[in-house]
């Protein structure tokens, strides 16, 4: 993408993306910042991440993360964009910077299998409710599950959770049994 990117990564070890994403940022920028002979910071805001349930929506991160550049109308295809893992998981075009996910090679038994799995996968565009809720947890800073996952992540992590609905709930309007029509709206 032209302003951004996203990974989808299973990290080893607790914090490992958090370490990923600094170092990278401290090292890229200085690259950037002596190469075209500027200062200052060259992104925007922090990184945005979400855990992921896998079992439920790895996939659908990934078809997520593969399909941006279509939807931007940068290319027509997956395939076209050169940054994209759809190549190595659709079109098997080795790249040894990535490792499948177990999910990813449940596909098939073989390499071909697993590739033409994959690029099914991709006949129907990305539904919007799926899209939206991957935003969401990104936008939020969410796990993206169902419910109990979700719960069980923000108890362990020790956050509370949020839906991104501000204030308190709303309450649902108490109707007085005994009120004679015309008498709880004050209508004199």
């Amino acid at each position: 993408m032209t302003n951004h990117v996203h990974l989808l990564l299973t990290p080893s070890e607790t914090g490992t993306p958090a370490r990923l994403m600094q170092s990278l940022g401290r090292r890229y920028v200085l690259y950037v910042n002596r190469f075209y002979r500027r200062t200052g910071s060259l992104w925007e805001g922090r990184y945005k991440s979400s855990v992921v349930n896998a079992e439920d929506y790895l996939l659908a991160c990934q078809r997520y993360i593969e399909l941006n550049p279509v939807r931007a109308n940068m290319v027509n295809d997956p395939g076209q964009y050169r940054w994209s893992s759809y190549r190595h998981n659709g079109l098997q075009m080795s790249d040894n910077r990535l490792t499948p996910h177990l999910l990813y090679l449940g596909l098939g038994k073989t390499a071909e299998a697993r590739c033409a799995a994959y690029r099914d996968l991709f006949r129907p565009q990305l539904d919007a409710a799926a899209a939206e809720d991957i935003r969401a947890a990104l936008r939020l800073g969410m796990p993206l599950g169902n419910e109990r996952f979700a719960e069980a992540v923000c108890q362990k992590l020790g956050i509370r959770r949020n839906t991104g609905q501000r204030g308190r709930p709303v309450k649902e309007k108490e109707v007085v049994a005994s009120a004679l029509p015309g008498q709880t709206d004050f209508g004199f």
